[in-house]
């Protein structure tokens, strides 16, 4: 008898503890703007905004049997490309970059973000169709050629942060996909051959960004102000932290913008030690209930999409929590579900949102 999908099949503990990360990070964009200039804007409203854009998003994923978005991902891909291309030509510009692409309604769209989306499904389609054999090396070319072109595009833009969290995605693929030893040691002197000449065409600004991040010290009024700031704001939190809306680095705007990039900083100055380990283990809980669901899909192409959406999330936590405590370079990259900006929230939720569809799939027979 076939069972249709039902609202009990939907991974309700994972969006708990979704929503959980969420709420803490509502509560922190407001604490941290509170007594800024961005007080009057309301942040922490248009977030709330943004969340619930995702949920409705989300559950209308959710209802898309995901093999009909794999089998329609070549014209998902050739989209990608044309909005990535209409950012290069017609993007918003702001501090040097072409990112946004501005909608009626003052809404600035950023293409790069859903495109991650679009890559994950990408490779799923490609490496499941392989059909249990090792990759070649022309599987390897076509898939770094299918993840390279939007990579270089979004470089272009330039957005290097961005950029970056497209590589977790190619690696996830080529290791499911049974990248070979040999394959992988072409793949690393080739990639350790191109960092040089990679870095000589860097912009002077993320160059900056490098050297600070290796002597912050040099330039602490400058280029390494904003990791220096951010790992007084940490350590001034102790153990305990100094209490909701009272951190001082982030209330007397020494850490600038700390709603973005910079709120894990935030939330560990008046949530302490305990907080900023509590936060991280409400994320490791939603890693974990996305693999176990990866485990369970229904087919290989299932798993590869949430251990794509696995990698990235794991690529954006890490670097992100890395870049706030000194052990990375200041790149760009949000925190999931944490920092303001709706772009990567609609990203995390539709990403969720297909999550939910292959757990739901697998209960149907």
């Amino acid at each position: 008898m076939k069972r249709f999908v039902s609202p009990r099949d939907f991974d309700w503990v994972l969006l708990m503890f979704v929503l959980l990360i969420c709420v803490l990070g509502v509560m922190q964009i407001y604490s941290a703007t509170m007594a800024s200039k961005f007080a009057d804007v309301h942040m922490h409203i248009k977030q709330i905004y943004w969340i619930v854009g995702g949920l409705a998003f989300m559950l209308l994923v959710s209802l898309i049997n995901y093999e009909v978005l794999l089998d329609s991902v070549h014209w998902m891909y050739i989209v990608a490309i044309i909005s990535l291309t209409a950012v290069l030509l017609f993007g918003q510009k702001y501090l040097g970059a072409r990112r946004w692409i501005r909608l009626p309604g003052g809404i600035h769209f950023q293409p790069s973000e859903w495109v991650k989306l679009i890559l994950i499904l990408a490779m799923a389609k490609y490496f499941s169709e392989m059909r249990g054999r090792d990759a070649s090396l022309s599987d390897v070319v076509k898939a770094g050629l299918l993840g390279g072109i939007p990579l270089l595009m979004v470089l272009v833009q330039p957005d290097l942060g961005t950029a970056l969290t497209y590589i977790p995605i190619l690696v996830m693929g080529l290791f499911l996909g049974g990248l070979q030893l040999k394959h992988a040691a072409v793949i690393l002197v080739v990639g350790a051959a191109l960092a040089v000449p990679a870095y000589k065409h860097l912009k002077p600004y993320q160059k900056a960004r490098l050297t600070s991040f290796l002597n912050p010290a040099a330039d602490s009024q400058g280029k390494g102000y904003q990791g220096e700031q951010s790992v007084i704001a940490v350590g001034a939190g102790g153990i305990m932290g100094k209490g909701f809306g009272k951190g001082s680095q982030t209330q007397n705007s020494f850490l600038p913008i700390p709603q973005t990039d910079f709120i894990f900083a935030a939330f560990s100055e008046e949530h302490g030690f305990v907080g900023a380990v509590g936060l991280l283990l409400l994320y490791f809980i939603v890693l974990m209930r996305l693999i176990h669901n990866a485990q369970t899909a229904p087919d290989r192409a299932g798993a590869i999409v949430i251990l794509g959406v696995v990698a990235v999330l794991t690529f954006h936590i890490l670097v992100n929590v890395g870049m706030v405590v000194g052990l990375m370079p200041v790149t760009g990259i949000p925190l999931p579900l944490m920092s303001y900006g709706g772009s990567s929230l609609l990203f995390t939720f539709l990403a969720l949102g297909i999550v939910m569809n292959i757990r739901m799939r697998r209960f149907v027979n």
